[in-house]
């Protein structure tokens, strides 16, 4: 192993964005919140990176390919993503993660600048774990950190139960009034 593992104090987050400006925000916010970040710039570096797009496609033969998967799995144990992103978007790899057998119990968190309901229910229904409006802000991420011990809790506990079931938060708990008209980088704060 690499010798990088992930304990109760430093959770691996992979976090998806095609906006270099959020991306680095959210890299920021996670990294000054003690979190290790993996930061990738599309879907598909993202499925790459987690070793999905072996299951889609059987005629990659490349061992880093398969090795890079069977580390990942035990590494990541939070997924952000925006929701907007050209090619694969962040609700298609959510429905990606939910559907594969070794990542489903990964936490997903969406991200988007839009507050549009019927995705926000949408992304929630199929697994998602949070729906954060951007810019996210370090209130936001204070949220990921119960969805992290509670599915390492689960996991050790209870090997064979799927922990998305029972962690999702009813929209109404995941969006405060100050969400829905938050100003998009107005007043940006980050805590070094």
């Amino acid at each position: 192993m690499s010798g990088v593992v992930a304990t109760e104090t430093q959770f691996h987050v992979l976090a998806v964005d095609d906006s270099l400006i959020d991306r680095k925000l959210i890299e920021r916010l996670l990294k000054t919140s003690s979190y290790q970040v993996t930061a990738v710039d599309s879907g598909v570096k993202a499925l790459e990176y987690l070793g999905l797009l072996d299951e889609e496609n059987t005629n990659m033969d490349s061992n880093d390919v398969l090795t890079s998967k069977n580390h990942h799995e035990v590494e990541v144990n939070l997924i952000i993503t925006d929701y907007c992103m050209p090619g694969i978007t962040g609700y298609d790899l959510l429905r990606k993660i939910k559907e594969s057998r070794s990542l489903k119990d990964i936490p997903v968190v969406i991200m988007s600048s839009e507050n549009v309901p019927s995705r926000i229910n949408s992304c929630l229904e199929h697994g998602a774990e949070e729906f954060f409006l951007k810019p996210v802000q370090l209130s936001d991420v204070n949220k990921l950190k119960p969805h992290l011990m509670r599915g390492n809790k689960g996991k050790e506990n209870h090997p064979n139960i799927n922990v998305a079931t029972y962690k999702r938060k009813p929209m109404e708990e995941c969006m405060s009034p100050a969400d829905r008209t938050r100003p998009r980088y107005n007043n940006v704060q980050l805590e070094l």
